[in-house]
Protein backbone atom coordinates (compact mmCIF):
# COMPACT_ATOMS: atom_id res chain seq x y z
CA UNK A 1 0.00 0.00 0.00
CA UNK A 2 1.05 3.11 -0.90
CA UNK A 3 2.37 5.63 1.65
CA UNK A 4 0.03 8.69 2.41
CA UNK A 5 1.51 11.96 2.90
CA UNK A 6 -0.04 14.58 5.46
CA UNK A 7 0.54 18.25 4.57
CA UNK A 8 -2.43 19.61 6.48
CA UNK A 9 -0.54 20.03 9.97
CA UNK A 10 -2.25 23.54 10.39
CA UNK A 11 -5.43 21.68 10.29
CA UNK A 12 -4.70 19.13 12.91
CA UNK A 13 -1.48 17.42 14.45
CA UNK A 14 -1.46 13.55 15.51
CA UNK A 15 -0.69 13.55 18.95
CA UNK A 16 3.17 12.99 19.98
CA UNK A 17 4.23 9.85 21.62
CA UNK A 18 4.97 11.30 24.97
CA UNK A 19 1.70 13.50 25.26
CA UNK A 20 -0.38 10.55 24.59
CA UNK A 21 1.53 8.32 27.34
CA UNK A 22 1.03 11.15 29.90
CA UNK A 23 -2.64 11.69 29.06
CA UNK A 24 -3.70 7.40 29.04
CA UNK A 25 -3.72 6.83 33.07
CA UNK A 26 -5.94 10.01 33.29
CA UNK A 27 -8.11 8.15 30.55
CA UNK A 28 -8.12 4.88 32.56
CA UNK A 29 -7.46 4.68 36.14
CA UNK A 30 -7.07 8.55 37.48
CA UNK A 31 -10.59 9.25 36.69
CA UNK A 32 -12.13 11.37 39.71
CA UNK A 33 -13.83 14.44 39.34
CA UNK A 34 -11.41 17.22 40.36
CA UNK A 35 -13.97 19.13 41.90
CA UNK A 36 -14.66 16.51 44.35
CA UNK A 37 -12.90 16.47 47.98
CA UNK A 38 -11.78 12.80 48.12
CA UNK A 39 -8.72 11.65 47.01
CA UNK A 40 -9.70 10.47 44.12
CA UNK A 41 -10.87 13.72 42.86
CA UNK A 42 -8.08 15.35 44.61
CA UNK A 43 -5.28 13.27 41.88
CA UNK A 44 -6.95 14.67 39.17
CA UNK A 45 -7.38 18.50 40.78
CA UNK A 46 -3.32 18.52 41.44
CA UNK A 47 -2.55 17.34 37.57
CA UNK A 48 -4.55 19.82 36.26
CA UNK A 49 -2.54 22.58 38.28
CA UNK A 50 0.71 20.71 37.42
CA UNK A 51 -0.42 21.59 33.52
CA UNK A 52 -1.57 24.43 34.41
CA UNK A 53 2.03 25.44 35.64
CA UNK A 54 3.61 23.89 32.78
CA UNK A 55 1.01 26.49 30.21
CA UNK A 56 2.17 29.36 32.07
CA UNK A 57 5.80 28.55 32.03
CA UNK A 58 5.41 28.24 28.29
CA UNK A 59 4.00 31.53 28.27
CA UNK A 60 6.07 33.17 30.76
CA UNK A 61 3.24 34.04 33.22
CA UNK A 62 1.23 33.10 35.98
CA UNK A 63 -0.60 30.05 36.47
CA UNK A 64 -3.34 31.57 37.57
CA UNK A 65 -4.08 33.84 34.44
CA UNK A 66 -4.75 30.48 32.38
CA UNK A 67 -8.01 29.37 31.30
CA UNK A 68 -8.86 26.04 30.02
CA UNK A 69 -11.22 25.75 27.67
CA UNK A 70 -12.96 23.43 24.97
CA UNK A 71 -10.73 24.52 22.46
CA UNK A 72 -9.90 27.76 20.30
CA UNK A 73 -13.19 28.94 19.64
CA UNK A 74 -14.35 28.83 22.63
CA UNK A 75 -11.46 30.54 24.27
CA UNK A 76 -11.84 33.49 21.07
CA UNK A 77 -15.23 34.05 21.55
CA UNK A 78 -14.69 33.97 25.70
CA UNK A 79 -11.75 36.76 24.73
CA UNK A 80 -14.06 38.88 22.57
CA UNK A 81 -17.52 38.54 23.92
CA UNK A 82 -16.26 38.14 27.70
CA UNK A 83 -14.77 41.89 27.33
CA UNK A 84 -17.54 42.92 25.07
CA UNK A 85 -20.15 42.07 28.14
CA UNK A 86 -18.18 43.62 30.75
CA UNK A 87 -20.93 45.94 32.41
CA UNK A 88 -20.10 49.71 31.64
CA UNK A 89 -22.48 52.68 31.94
CA UNK A 90 -23.37 54.84 28.89
CA UNK A 91 -21.85 54.38 25.14
CA UNK A 92 -21.29 51.40 22.93
CA UNK A 93 -18.10 49.13 22.98
CA UNK A 94 -15.81 49.23 19.97
CA UNK A 95 -13.90 46.49 18.84
CA UNK A 96 -11.15 46.28 16.39
CA UNK A 97 -10.28 43.08 14.15
CA UNK A 98 -7.99 42.49 11.61
CA UNK A 99 -10.00 41.65 8.25
CA UNK A 100 -8.19 38.09 8.00
CA UNK A 101 -9.07 37.03 11.37
CA UNK A 102 -9.81 33.29 12.29
CA UNK A 103 -13.77 32.35 11.44
CA UNK A 104 -14.45 32.20 15.16
CA UNK A 105 -12.99 35.96 16.11
CA UNK A 106 -15.44 37.06 13.38
CA UNK A 107 -18.02 35.30 13.89
CA UNK A 108 -17.80 36.32 17.82
CA UNK A 109 -17.68 39.81 16.46
CA UNK A 110 -20.59 39.50 14.33
CA UNK A 111 -23.04 38.03 17.19
CA UNK A 112 -21.92 41.05 18.71
CA UNK A 113 -22.29 43.55 15.84
CA UNK A 114 -26.28 41.60 14.65
CA UNK A 115 -27.30 42.27 18.82
CA UNK A 116 -26.84 45.96 18.61
CA UNK A 117 -24.01 45.40 21.54
CA UNK A 118 -21.16 46.67 19.55
CA UNK A 119 -19.18 48.42 16.71
CA UNK A 120 -16.80 46.55 15.23
CA UNK A 121 -14.13 47.96 12.95
CA UNK A 122 -11.71 46.07 10.02
CA UNK A 123 -8.11 46.89 9.74
CA UNK A 124 -6.93 46.39 6.30
CA UNK A 125 -3.81 44.34 5.55
CA UNK A 126 -1.31 44.93 2.64
CA UNK A 127 -1.13 42.39 -0.38
CA UNK A 128 1.56 40.77 1.92
CA UNK A 129 -1.57 40.24 4.08
CA UNK A 130 0.36 42.13 7.12
CA UNK A 131 -1.45 44.80 9.27
CA UNK A 132 -0.17 48.34 8.97
CA UNK A 133 0.96 49.57 12.27
CA UNK A 134 -0.55 53.19 11.75
CA UNK A 135 -3.66 51.65 11.22
CA UNK A 136 -4.29 50.50 14.28
CA UNK A 137 -3.65 54.03 16.22
CA UNK A 138 -5.86 55.94 13.74
CA UNK A 139 -9.00 53.22 14.33
CA UNK A 140 -8.49 53.51 18.19
CA UNK A 141 -11.85 55.80 19.54
CA UNK A 142 -12.98 56.95 22.94
CA UNK A 143 -14.97 53.52 22.98
CA UNK A 144 -12.81 51.09 21.72
CA UNK A 145 -12.32 48.34 24.46
CA UNK A 146 -10.48 45.72 22.74
CA UNK A 147 -8.25 44.83 19.55
CA UNK A 148 -8.21 41.36 18.17
CA UNK A 149 -4.73 40.76 15.58
CA UNK A 150 -3.99 36.97 14.86
CA UNK A 151 -0.45 36.41 15.80
CA UNK A 152 -0.19 33.92 12.39
CA UNK A 153 -2.87 33.69 9.73
CA UNK A 154 -4.59 29.95 9.38
CA UNK A 155 -4.70 30.52 5.81
CA UNK A 156 -1.90 32.27 4.32
CA UNK A 157 0.87 32.07 7.66
CA UNK A 158 1.67 35.70 7.26
CA UNK A 159 2.88 36.44 11.12
CA UNK A 160 1.82 40.22 12.26
CA UNK A 161 4.09 42.29 14.61
CA UNK A 162 2.15 41.38 17.99
CA UNK A 163 4.93 43.32 20.14
CA UNK A 164 4.49 46.44 18.51
CA UNK A 165 0.97 45.76 18.50
CA UNK A 166 0.94 45.44 22.02
CA UNK A 167 3.65 48.76 22.38
CA UNK A 168 1.10 51.04 20.62
CA UNK A 169 -1.95 49.76 23.10
CA UNK A 170 -0.18 49.43 26.09
CA UNK A 171 -1.13 52.88 27.55
CA UNK A 172 -3.85 53.72 25.84
CA UNK A 173 -7.39 53.78 27.50
CA UNK A 174 -10.68 54.09 26.99
CA UNK A 175 -13.93 56.44 28.03
CA UNK A 176 -14.44 54.50 30.99
CA UNK A 177 -10.77 54.29 31.95
CA UNK A 178 -10.18 51.17 31.06
CA UNK A 179 -7.10 50.19 29.76
CA UNK A 180 -8.14 49.09 25.76
CA UNK A 181 -6.99 45.22 25.64
CA UNK A 182 -5.27 43.64 23.63
CA UNK A 183 -5.96 39.84 22.39
CA UNK A 184 -4.09 37.60 19.67
CA UNK A 185 -5.11 34.11 18.64
CA UNK A 186 -1.78 32.25 18.92
CA UNK A 187 -3.26 28.93 17.27
CA UNK A 188 -0.75 28.67 14.23
CA UNK A 189 1.72 30.98 16.04
CA UNK A 190 2.59 28.68 19.17
CA UNK A 191 4.92 26.02 17.16
CA UNK A 192 7.10 28.51 15.52
CA UNK A 193 7.07 31.99 17.21
CA UNK A 194 8.01 33.60 20.57
CA UNK A 195 4.76 33.36 22.73
CA UNK A 196 6.42 34.85 25.82
CA UNK A 197 3.12 37.10 27.14
CA UNK A 198 5.62 39.97 28.68
CA UNK A 199 7.45 40.14 25.95
CA UNK A 200 4.41 40.42 23.35
CA UNK A 201 2.32 42.88 25.50
CA UNK A 202 -1.01 41.35 25.11
CA UNK A 203 -3.75 40.84 27.40
CA UNK A 204 -5.38 37.58 26.35
CA UNK A 205 -4.08 35.17 24.28
CA UNK A 206 -5.43 31.92 22.45
CA UNK A 207 -3.76 28.35 22.29
CA UNK A 208 -5.61 25.22 21.08
CA UNK A 209 -3.68 21.80 21.75
CA UNK A 210 -4.29 19.44 18.49
CA UNK A 211 -2.61 22.24 16.29
CA UNK A 212 0.43 21.65 18.95
CA UNK A 213 0.52 17.71 18.89
CA UNK A 214 -1.85 17.29 21.34
CA UNK A 215 -5.71 16.29 21.58
CA UNK A 216 -8.40 17.47 20.21
CA UNK A 217 -11.18 19.52 22.41
CA UNK A 218 -8.79 22.01 24.21
CA UNK A 219 -8.04 24.96 24.95
CA UNK A 220 -6.54 28.01 26.80
CA UNK A 221 -7.55 31.28 27.33
CA UNK A 222 -4.61 33.75 29.03
CA UNK A 223 -6.10 36.38 30.77
CA UNK A 224 -3.35 39.02 32.28
CA UNK A 225 -4.28 39.71 36.10
CA UNK A 226 -6.80 42.73 36.68
CA UNK A 227 -8.74 42.17 33.34
CA UNK A 228 -12.07 41.86 33.92
CA UNK A 229 -13.89 39.66 31.46
CA UNK A 230 -17.48 38.10 31.86
CA UNK A 231 -18.30 33.55 31.37
CA UNK A 232 -19.88 33.16 28.69
CA UNK A 233 -21.54 30.16 30.77
CA UNK A 234 -22.05 29.67 34.46
CA UNK A 235 -22.57 26.82 36.62
CA UNK A 236 -19.96 24.88 38.96
CA UNK A 237 -17.54 28.03 38.79
CA UNK A 238 -14.42 25.87 37.43
CA UNK A 239 -11.67 27.67 36.35
CA UNK A 240 -11.77 30.56 38.54
CA UNK A 241 -15.80 30.96 37.89
CA UNK A 242 -14.83 31.72 33.83
CA UNK A 243 -15.09 28.25 32.28
CA UNK A 244 -17.72 26.06 34.41
CA UNK A 245 -18.74 22.47 33.73
CA UNK A 246 -16.07 19.47 34.52
CA UNK A 247 -12.60 19.78 33.37
CA UNK A 248 -11.27 17.47 30.26
CA UNK A 249 -8.85 16.00 32.45
CA UNK A 250 -6.94 13.95 30.02
CA UNK A 251 -7.04 16.91 27.37
CA UNK A 252 -5.45 19.38 29.96
CA UNK A 253 -2.77 16.74 30.79
CA UNK A 254 -2.05 16.56 26.88
CA UNK A 255 -2.61 20.43 26.36
CA UNK A 256 0.53 20.67 29.37
CA UNK A 257 3.14 18.13 28.20
CA UNK A 258 2.40 19.59 24.54
CA UNK A 259 3.66 22.96 25.25
CA UNK A 260 6.63 22.10 27.62
CA UNK A 261 8.09 19.88 24.24
CA UNK A 262 7.77 22.65 22.36
CA UNK A 263 9.37 24.85 24.93
CA UNK A 264 12.47 22.58 24.24
CA UNK A 265 15.29 24.04 22.93
CA UNK A 266 14.57 21.08 20.05
CA UNK A 267 12.28 23.20 18.46
CA UNK A 268 14.61 25.23 16.78
CA UNK A 269 16.59 22.71 14.94
CA UNK A 270 13.29 20.86 14.05
CA UNK A 271 11.59 24.39 12.60
CA UNK A 272 14.23 25.34 10.82
CA UNK A 273 14.60 21.46 9.20
CA UNK A 274 10.25 22.14 8.62
CA UNK A 275 11.02 25.33 6.84
CA UNK A 276 13.98 23.92 4.57
CA UNK A 277 11.64 21.42 3.55
CA UNK A 278 8.85 24.00 3.00
CA UNK A 279 11.36 25.77 0.68
CA UNK A 280 12.20 23.28 -1.35
CA UNK A 281 8.71 22.25 -2.29
CA UNK A 282 7.88 26.29 -2.86
CA UNK A 283 10.87 26.47 -5.17
CA UNK A 284 9.85 23.30 -6.92
CA UNK A 285 6.12 23.87 -7.52
CA UNK A 286 7.08 27.45 -8.57
CA UNK A 287 8.97 26.10 -11.10
CA UNK A 288 7.52 23.37 -12.29
CA UNK A 289 3.77 25.78 -12.61
CA UNK A 290 3.88 28.34 -14.80
CA UNK A 291 1.91 31.20 -13.47
CA UNK A 292 1.86 29.96 -10.02
CA UNK A 293 1.58 31.78 -6.93
CA UNK A 294 2.85 32.52 -3.34
CA UNK A 295 0.15 34.23 -1.75
CA UNK A 296 1.24 36.34 1.40
CA UNK A 297 4.56 37.38 2.71
CA UNK A 298 7.53 35.03 2.23
CA UNK A 299 9.92 36.46 4.94
CA UNK A 300 7.18 37.03 7.93
CA UNK A 301 5.43 33.67 7.54
CA UNK A 302 5.53 30.84 9.47
CA UNK A 303 8.26 28.03 8.70
CA UNK A 304 5.21 25.45 7.85
CA UNK A 305 3.37 27.27 5.70
CA UNK A 306 2.89 27.71 1.54
CA UNK A 307 -0.29 29.26 0.19
CA UNK A 308 0.00 28.70 -3.59
CA UNK A 309 -2.21 30.06 -6.56
CA UNK A 310 -2.70 28.13 -9.73
CA UNK A 311 -4.49 30.61 -11.40
CA UNK A 312 -7.39 28.36 -13.70
CA UNK A 313 -7.76 25.58 -11.24
CA UNK A 314 -10.09 25.20 -8.49
CA UNK A 315 -8.49 24.71 -5.41
CA UNK A 316 -11.38 22.14 -4.50
CA UNK A 317 -10.87 20.00 -7.09
CA UNK A 318 -7.10 19.80 -6.76
CA UNK A 319 -7.48 19.02 -3.08
CA UNK A 320 -9.59 16.08 -4.18
CA UNK A 321 -7.07 15.25 -6.97
CA UNK A 322 -4.14 15.39 -4.95
CA UNK A 323 -6.04 13.21 -2.32
CA UNK A 324 -6.36 10.78 -4.37
CA UNK A 325 -2.78 10.45 -4.71
CA UNK A 326 -2.71 9.96 -1.15
CA UNK A 327 -1.96 13.49 -0.27
CA UNK A 328 -3.90 15.79 2.11
CA UNK A 329 -3.83 19.26 1.78
CA UNK A 330 -6.67 22.15 1.94
CA UNK A 331 -8.28 25.06 0.48
CA UNK A 332 -7.71 27.35 3.93
CA UNK A 333 -8.78 26.89 7.43
CA UNK A 334 -10.20 23.33 8.47
CA UNK A 335 -13.05 25.70 9.67
CA UNK A 336 -14.52 26.78 6.56
CA UNK A 337 -13.13 24.02 4.37
CA UNK A 338 -16.81 22.79 3.51
CA UNK A 339 -17.77 26.29 2.20
CA UNK A 340 -13.95 26.00 0.07
CA UNK A 341 -11.59 27.67 1.84
CA UNK A 342 -11.71 31.58 3.35
CA UNK A 343 -11.82 33.58 0.75
CA UNK A 344 -12.11 36.70 2.93
CA UNK A 345 -8.56 36.47 3.80
CA UNK A 346 -7.33 36.35 0.18
CA UNK A 347 -10.12 38.75 -0.46
CA UNK A 348 -8.75 41.46 2.17
CA UNK A 349 -5.22 40.60 -0.10
CA UNK A 350 -6.98 42.32 -3.29
CA UNK A 351 -7.64 39.32 -4.63
CA UNK A 352 -11.10 38.57 -6.31
CA UNK A 353 -13.70 36.17 -5.44
CA UNK A 354 -13.17 34.31 -8.63
CA UNK A 355 -9.16 34.16 -7.76
CA UNK A 356 -9.92 33.29 -4.12
CA UNK A 357 -11.06 30.05 -4.78
CA UNK A 358 -7.89 29.00 -7.16
CA UNK A 359 -5.08 27.92 -4.04
CA UNK A 360 -4.36 25.44 -1.93
CA UNK A 361 -2.91 25.74 1.50
CA UNK A 362 0.02 23.45 2.09
CA UNK A 363 1.02 22.94 5.71
CA UNK A 364 4.47 20.65 6.86
CA UNK A 365 4.61 19.45 10.16
CA UNK A 366 7.72 17.68 12.55
CA UNK A 367 7.03 14.75 10.95
CA UNK A 368 7.34 15.75 7.24
CA UNK A 369 10.47 14.49 5.23
CA UNK A 370 12.40 16.14 2.48
CA UNK A 371 11.10 12.60 0.16
CA UNK A 372 7.61 13.59 0.97
CA UNK A 373 8.28 17.05 -0.28
CA UNK A 374 9.47 16.11 -3.46
CA UNK A 375 7.10 13.65 -4.19
CA UNK A 376 4.40 16.48 -3.23
CA UNK A 377 6.25 18.82 -5.77
CA UNK A 378 5.76 15.88 -8.42
CA UNK A 379 2.41 15.51 -7.84
CA UNK A 380 0.95 18.76 -7.27
CA UNK A 381 2.80 19.51 -10.90
CA UNK A 382 1.10 16.68 -12.25
CA UNK A 383 -2.48 17.55 -10.76
CA UNK A 384 -2.49 21.16 -11.97
CA UNK A 385 -1.61 20.13 -15.79
CA UNK A 386 -4.76 17.67 -15.85
CA UNK A 387 -7.03 19.96 -14.57
CA UNK A 388 -5.95 23.24 -16.09
CA UNK A 389 -6.46 21.28 -19.53
CA UNK A 390 -10.24 20.16 -18.50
Amino acid sequence: MKKRIFLDYASSTPVDTAVFREMVPYLKTVYGNPSSIHSFGQKTRAVIEESRSRVASFLHTSPQEIIFTGGATESNTLAVQGVAHKKRKGGKPHIIISSIEHESVRGACETLRERGEVTITELPVSPEGLVDLKEVARALREETVLVSVCYVNSVIGTVQSIAEIGGILAKKKNRWGEKVLFHTDAVQAAHYQDCNTQELKVDLLTLSAHKIYGPKGVGVLFVRNGVGISPLQRGGGQEQGMRSGTENVPGIVGMGKALQKIGSPERRVMNIRIRQARDRLVRGVLRGIKGSVLVGSAEKRAENNAYIRFPGVAGADLVLALDRKGIAVSTGSACSEQTQGSPHVLNALGIGEKESREGVRITLGKYTTVSEAETAVKEIIRAVSLLSRL
